[in-house]
């Protein structure tokens, strides 16, 4: 179950980021269950490879980060949930966009 709760946190996540950017970029929209599924999908690779990077930033580096693991997991929740809403924010971004520019050239 600890191996799947980060995936989960890191999906949930980019469900929000992805729905979040469809709402404001309207024109980039999938609907709710395309900007939900791109979202989830962006989530948790965003996760993969944020994950390391923010964790660091929030936990400090070294020492700092151990003693910081060690205290609790707040900070490791924290920068999945950044981690996962950035993943799939920008993932829906993405999609959105070439989605627009297949339409306009098809």
């Amino acid at each position: 179950m600890e191996a799947i709760l980060p995936l989960i946190i890191q999906a949930v996540s980019g469900l929000v980021g992805g729905n979040g950017v469809g709402a404001a970029a309207r024109g980039l929209s999938l609907g709710g269950a395309g900007n939900s599924i791109v979202g989830a999908i962006g989530g948790v690779l965003g996760g993969g490879l944020l994950g390391g990077p923010i964790g660091n930033l929030l936990g400090g580096a070294g020492e700092a980060a151990a003693d910081a693991a060690s205290s609790g997991a707040m900070d490791g929740i924290i920068g999945q949930v950044a981690s996962g809403g950035v993943g799939g924010g920008v993932l829906m971004a993405i999609v959105g966009v070439v989605k627009k520019m297949m339409s306009n050239n098809g």
